[in-house]
């Protein structure tokens, strides 16, 4: 069995777009006939830039290779052009197409990717979800008002959840770590104090932040949280600085969380051998994909850390999340997001019950993709999946932001 043909489809999920802007699907398949799916989670160019790219590493590394041949093809993408060290780009790319093979692998198999990576260790995994607004309230407004995040804590706990993320802290600007402004740190913890007593001791509090904080800005935003007890802090510095990430866990009582934006295990190493993290959360398809994954997720069994996949895509990485956290004995809880789109996508076979999600024994990655529907919501605008901003933190006027919600492009 030999890589054939690849395809790549970038569809848009519909407005509001959690999940972000827009979705890169890889469809690899094999001389034999069976197909795989893949996603990647590389935002760093354009979709179109992005899509040459996964044509490159396919066409170079991966083209008729037997997909078996995870190692080898890693290792000829990882080392590309004297390189040897991680590339979000080239290793997102390489991500999504590891994925479609792993989904190939157990179809010709006939068994789940969890039982081709050591069988299946969890039968129930945990899950949580940012907290989006209920159909009554104001998008614009919902992400800067503690009242009407706290119903939604309400939603989801209702719903079986035992665990909600929110990110009030202030804005993600390309400036480097700030120091939050006084306005940012009194209304996270506002948002901490009122989602703390309408759940009280039903669920955990996941607070949000992604590397916008100095040090010491990080320090003080986790002092101003503490109280309210959350579960982990996630990146509070910038992601290149495993030690400034390592200076605050020190600081806090907090457990602080980070790795969506690291890549390969050359990155999470540096920042296990820091101290900077007793929580993992890596992108499978940004990582270097699910066998890279297992890799990291040993390393961080050696120095008990447990590991949270994340997620703010579409549900085929999702997927790879669900088969790579049923294989693993450090698994905290995985990131889900839920929406008529992103079911529809994989014909609802997957789902969030009781605030869990139960691993399919469907052979591959256990997902149907309507590759139809996927192909009639093209994405054609010109941001990319995530956007920083370029305006520094405002100190006088309150810090709005767009939080899960992209401006959706006509």
């Amino acid at each position: 069995m030999r890589l054939d043909a690849l395809d790549i489809i970038v569809t848009a999920p519909p407005a509001p777009g959690w999940g972000g802007r827009y979705w890169i699907l890889v469809k690899l398949t094999t001389d034999t006939g069976i197909t795989g799916w893949g996603e990647v989670y590389a935002a760093a160019v354009g979709p179109q830039a992005q899509s040459a790219v996964i044509r490159d590493v396919f066409d170079r590394h991966m083209a008729g290779e037997n997909p078996e041949n995870i190692e080898l093809m890693f290792r000829r993408a990882y080392s590309s052009g004297f390189t040897q060290r991680p590339d979000p780009t080239v290793m997102g790319s390489f991500s999504g197409l590891e994925m479609a093979c792993w989904d190939i692998l157990g179809k010709d198999r006939d068994r789940p990717v969890h039982a081709l990576l050591g069988g299946r260790m969890n039968d129930r995994l945990r899950a949580y979800s940012y907290l989006y607004p209920l159909p009554h309230h104001p998008v614009a407004d919902f992400w800067t008002n503690p009242d009407q995040a706290a119903e939604s804590a309400l939603d989801l706990l209702g719903r079986g959840y035992t665990a909600v993320k929110f990110d009030p802290a202030g804005p993600y600007t390309i400036r480097g770590g700030h120091m939050p402004a006084m306005r940012d740190i009194a209304r996270s913890a506002a948002f901490c104090r009122t989602i703390r007593e309408a759940v009280g001791n039903r669920a955990d509090l996941l607070f949000g932040t992604h590397g916008q904080f100095s040090t010491g800005g990080a320090i003080r935003m986790a002092r101003a949280i503490e109280p309210y007890d959350p579960l982990w802090y996630e990146e509070p510095v910038p992601p290149d600085n495993p030690d400034s990430m390592a200076e605050v866990a020190r600081a806090t009582s907090t457990p602080v969380a980070a790795g969506e934006r690291l890549s390969t295990k050359a990155e999470f190493a540096a920042l296990l051998r820091a101290g900077g993290a007793t929580i993992l959360q890596p992108s499978l398809g940004r990582v270097g994909g699910i066998w890279e994954a297992k890799k990291i997720a040993a390393m961080a069994e050696a120095w008990n850390v447990q590991m949270a996949p994340h997620l703010y895509c579409g549900p085929v990485e999702w997927a790879a999340n669900v088969q790579f956290a049923a294989s693993i004995p450090n698994l905290l809880m995985i990131e889900t997001i839920e929406t008529p789109f992103h079911s529809a996508l994989i014909k609802g076979t997957l789902k969030v019950e009781e605030g869990h999600v139960t691993p399919s024994d469907a052979p591959g990655l256990g997902i149907e993709v309507d590759e139809t529907l996927a192909r009639s919501h093209i994405w054609t605008g010109e941001s990319l999946h995530l956007q920083m901003q370029e305006a520094p933190c405002d100190y006088a006027r309150e810090n709005r932001f767009e939080g899960g919600a992209p401006t959706v492009e006509s």
